[in-house]
């Protein structure tokens, strides 16, 4: 007889749904908005939204399935690589109507910079790269691997900057770290992230987290919250800060790990009551779907940055990010049934 495949988990699903959904909100934001908007608090609200709840929810998230996963080092290696091609892909595709711009001289911006760009998808390769070999050596080790993600977090500040060096060394180094103004997601500080979410698995299965009594959980939402709104005026300045939120250190990387907690805590508090909910469900499948969902909306987005930057008022904004969602979500779902259909007829 066969054993059965373990029921896919809903929450993590769900936070992946949020981040990836939030993540659009953000980048119409930095690309479509006009400055007047992007500048003031609504855009440094949006801002916040897509820094926090996004790509460190995001790494978090992934970090966890690789903990949850029992694909072998080989697996987990190609899966990474895999991620990286893909990265590079994404960075040809998003910024097309670009390159054919600087090619028929209508542009005359550097196209490397764009090409190279260290997007999240570099991060989630690399990342999982890392952690698939270091997991040869520190198996399971719970203190071992919150050593790792606090060294990644810390180390980045540290390190000698490669700016105005050798071109090629400087692109090459700003996948890992640098302030490179194109390195987004450099692995240092960001590995900290999926290398806590592993952390998190880790604890979760030790110490069987899943029979944690509501009432506890509302104690620790409390003891959260009562962190986060003391500490929020220092964690609100560096996300709406674009170069010290992706260049950030081990204090900043502390507080964006609480308060992924905190929220991580109230989602479940939600789907445990409310899991039917139709905006739950889509969430949740947008979660299952994350690679190409961000995808794609970085085609639509990025290729129609070119025509409408920073030129975009507000109702014009909403109306931008209801349409492109509604778009993602469309040519998500139909690559979803693309094998389905080859059998139609």
């Amino acid at each position: 007889m066969k054993s059965k495949k373990p029921a896919r988990q809903a929450l993590p699903d769900l936070l992946k749904g949020v981040a990836v959904v939030l993540m659009i909100q953000v980048h119409l934001t930095e690309l479509f908005a006009v400055s007047e908007f992007s500048e003031n608090l609504a855009g440094r609200i949006s801002l916040f939204l897509g820094g926090v709840p996004a790509a460190p929810l995001f790494m978090v998230v992934m970090g966890w399935f690789v903990g949850a996963s029992q694909a072998g080092f080989g697996r987990q290696t190609l899966r990474g690589l895999k991620l990286i091609g893909w990265g590079f892909l994404l960075n040809i595709g998003m910024n097309l109507h670009l390159f054919l711009r600087i090619f028929n001289g209508t542009s005359a911006i550097d196209p490397l910079p764009y090409l190279f760009g260290v997007d999240i998808l570099f991060l989630a390769g690399l990342s999982v790269i890392i952690i698939a070999v270091l997991r040869i050596f520190l198996k399971n080790r719970i203190a071992a691997w919150l050593a790792v993600a606090v060294i990644a977090a810390a180390a980045g500040k540290y390190l000698p900057s490669f700016e105005g060096g050798q071109p090629w060394l400087v692109y090459l180094f700003s996948y890992f770290y640098g302030l490179s103004w194109w390195s987004y997601f450099p692995v240092l500080p960001w590995l900290a992230y999926p290398v806590f979410g592993f952390v998190f698995f880790l604890i979760y299965e030790e110490f069987n987290l899943s029979l944690v009594s509501m009432k506890l959980k509302l104690k620790l939402v409390a003891v959260l919250l009562v962190i986060i709104l003391i500490t929020f005026k220092y964690g609100f300045s560096v996300v709406t800060d674009l170069e010290a939120f992706y260049h950030h250190g081990i204090i900043f990387a502390l507080w964006t790990i609480i308060f992924l907690l905190l929220l991580t805590l109230i989602f479940s508090l939600i789907a445990s009551r409310a899991e039917d909910l139709l905006p739950l469900k889509y969430l949740k499948w947008v979660g299952k779907h994350v690679t190409s969902f961000y995808v794609i909306q970085w085609l639509i987005i990025g290729n129609t940055a070119t025509l409408v930057y920073k030129s975009v008022q507000l109702p014009a904004l909403i109306l931008s990010f209801i349409s492109i969602t509604a778009a993602t979500s469309l040519l998500v779902w139909l690559w979803s049934k693309r094998s389905a259909f080859r059998y139609l007829g």
